[in-house]
């Protein structure tokens, strides 16, 4: 059975689909959600471990990475943390200012 290649965020900024103003705005709603699923995911593959591994090394269960990683969850920080340290990553958290964000004057 062939398995579609998996999506990732600049798939779906890039096509047809997220022109429409519903997609663009239910993606702003969870798009912290899905960049930090998509950055797991990708680190934990980069490694070459499983959901399964990365659980075990995050002291989670499988099924916890796995929803995380489908975006199913909001995270808490410590969660967060803890996925970090696993995957050997820091975890950085920025409150931004939206109308100064675009020039690069950010306060944290």
């Amino acid at each position: 059975m062939n398995t579609p290649p998996r999506r990732t965020l600049s798939d779906l900024k890039s096509s047809e689909r997220f022109d429409r103003p519903a997609v663009r705005e239910a993606y702003e709603l969870t798009r912290l959600r899905f960049e930090l699923a998509e950055t797991v995911r990708l680190r934990r593959e980069e490694l070459g471990w499983s959901q399964s591994e990365l659980g075990r090394r995050a002291g989670m269960p499988q099924s916890s990475v796995a929803r995380f990683e489908h975006g199913g969850t909001q995270p808490t920080l410590p969660t967060l943390e803890r996925l970090a340290d696993a995957l050997g990553l820091v975890l950085h958290v920025c409150m931004e200012n939206p109308e100064t964000r675009d020039r690069g004057l950010s306060h944290v």
